[in-house]
């Protein structure tokens, strides 16, 4: 527990810092440790609360929140994190969504990384639809795996050029979080011990001191184009990890 408490906090530095809450390698972390398959999604979904919290408080202070862009992606994405968080599937299949899950946002920030700063660029205005659709994919992909989904939203908008970069990486942290709650309650619909949870409590620790270090470098201005690359890095690797326990 030791050492997977430790890759927690660095996990949840790293995701922090570019507005992230980490939960898709929480749970790479949580089943590579051989840790219950049952608990896995509610221990991440808690995680990544803990984690853009703080995010969220703090950009949404300094008026980076552009909330007429993220809405239609919420209203996509919230209900159908709820409904992928009530499905039941089989741990062999959880394992091969987390594996491809992982490596397409790994890819998807390893090719936006450069985009992770504040220069002004052109904005696009992205049609409502686009948006409920984009959102609702993402959310279901969300509850039924177990992460906030910001890790794909974030890149997506980069690469459409929906906003400034402080205001899309904003917008992630308040997506993950409010996807992360409803993720949980769709989970909730399930036989969980919840009493299993308190076993976890120096993850949980690590997560939450780890977040608000992850969003003090962010708040120093440290490149968040590097933050990026090593978060695409740290993501890939453990896709990687978990192909190799697949398939071989």
């Amino acid at each position: 527990m030791f050492i997977l408490s430790i890759l927690f906090f660095v996990t949840a530095i790293l995701y922090s810092s570019v507005g992230f809450g980490g939960g898709s390698t929480y749970l790479a972390l949580l089943l590579i440790w051989g840790i219950p398959y049952s608990i896995f999604p509610l221990i991440a979904l808690i995680s990544n609360i803990f984690v853009v919290s703080g995010n969220c408080f703090n950009y949404i202070r300094a008026g980076n929140l552009n909330f007429r862009i993220l809405s239609p992606f919420l209203i996509g994405s919230l209900p159908l994190a709820y409904f992928g968080g009530t499905l039941q599937i089989n741990k062999d299949l959880f394992e091969v969504i987390l594996f491809i899950v992982l490596g397409i946002a790994g890819l998807l920030l390893l090719i936006n990384f450069n985009k992770y700063d504040d220069a002004e660029k052109s904005i696009k205005k992205i049609p409502i639809f686009f948006s409920i659709i984009i959102g609702s994919i993402i959310g279901f992909i969300s509850g039924v795996v177990g992460i906030g989904g910001g890790i794909f939203l974030s890149p997506i908008m980069f690469l459409v050029k929906a906003d400034k970069a402080k205001n899309i990486v904003t917008g992630a942290s308040v997506f993950i979080l409010l996807n992360s709650i409803s993720g949980i309650l769709g989970h909730l619909s399930k036989n969980y011990v919840f009493s299993e949870l308190s076993n976890y409590w120096p993850l949980f620790l690590m997560v939450i001191i780890g977040g608000q270090l992850g969003n003090l470098i962010n708040l120093k201005k440290l490149s968040s184009k590097l933050l990026t690359l090593i978060t695409a890095a740290l993501v890939l690797f453990v896709s990687i990890r978990i192909g190799i326990k697949i398939f071989f």
